[in-house]
């Protein structure tokens, strides 16, 4: 592996580092956690797979981080339930055992529009015309909705419910004139994923739900979002390790959803460099960051992290 001059392997950082940035704590791996945290959550496309593999490395690093006590949730901004998700992440090869649960921002939407426990939601009414993709049109079943697929339908609609989307074959620009039309109608959009970009195994990023989501807030839509990084499920996910919040990190690639998150959540973060900031940190081809193009990054976002791993490495 090709490492720059000066640096071990893993650092996150590039050799032009300056002393005069101490904010964000830059990690040669994730063994720098044990001690001082007892739980994580876990982001995992982008950190612990590309969506068809698992990373290098990263199940080495989960296998290790259980071993020394850590507990684990996987917490996925995708539209399908954590038992779903679980189950792809085994097919990568990744045991059961690694983690205690698998929380997803579908499973937290599906169970708002149940119990309806907010004006927004006691507003919805039962015709929802469902975004996702042909392969995902089950993950509105058990609601006790009546649901329409067919964009011409959104006449008939009293919300759009978006849960995933097939880049780039389904896409912002494509859904503009049902989007347009819903708006026109008054319809609120529940959003089960609003992650803005999703890495592909080759590095490049696709259109995400909350793109979605964000174009039909500017057209003047009403949207709930689910998922990271509102304190709804992170709330979920405490009660569940029910662990101080000051032992517990969250780990992720993205400062919207898995920084921000954490901040609210009032937790520790990590941030992944070789993920969707990948471009925007100058990562090299070890996922090593630019430590001054991050610092702006940073600054730009208004969202810091308390610490970078270049990978999700031990």
């Amino acid at each position: 592996m090709s490492v720059p001059s000066g640096e071990p392997a893993g650092t996150g950082i590039s050799p032009d580092r300056r002393d005069d940035l101490p904010m964000t704590r830059y990690l040669t791996g994730l063994q720098s956690l044990v001690g001082s945290f007892d739980a994580l959550l876990l982001d995992q496309w982008g950190v612990l797979h590309d969506g068809h593999r698992a990373y290098p490395g990263a199940i080495d690093c989960l296998t290790r981080l259980r071993a020394a006590g850590m507990g684990v949730i996987v917490l996925s901004n995708s539209g399908k339930s954590g038992e779903e998700n679980a189950r792809l992440i085994g097919t990568m090869g990744f045991p059961r055992a690694l983690f205690d649960a698998v929380v997803s921002a579908g499973d937290d939407a599906r169970d708002a529009i149940l119990n309806r426990d907010d004006d927004f939601l006691r507003a919805l009414g039962r015709r929802c015309l469902l975004l996702s993709r042909e392969s995902d049109r089950g993950l509105a079943d058990g609601l006790g909705l009546d649901v329409l697929i067919d964009p011409a339908q959104v006449d008939q609609a009293d919300f759009l419910l978006l849960m995933s989307m097939q880049a780039p074959l389904q896409s912002v620009a494509a859904w503009e004139p049902l989007l347009r039309r819903a708006v026109a109608r008054g319809l609120p959009m529940v959003c089960a994923n609003p992650d803005l970009a999703r890495v592909t195994p080759d590095g490049s990023l696709l259109e995400a739900p909350g793109l979605v989501a964000g174009r039909y807030a500017d057209l003047g839509g009403a949207v709930r979002l689910h998922g990271k990084p509102d304190p709804r499920i992170y709330r979920t996910c405490l009660r569940r390790l029910q662990c101080p919040r000051h032992r517990v990190v969250a780990v992720g690639d993205s400062l919207h959803h898995d920084i921000l998150g954490a901040q609210g959540a009032g937790v520790a973060s990590l941030l992944v460099a070789a993920g969707v900031h990948r471009d925007e940190l100058g990562c090299n081809a070890d996922g090593i960051a630019d430590a001054a193009r991050a610092e702006r990054l940073f600054d730009d976002a208004g969202v810091r992290p308390d610490m970078v791993a270049a990978r999700f490495t031990w």
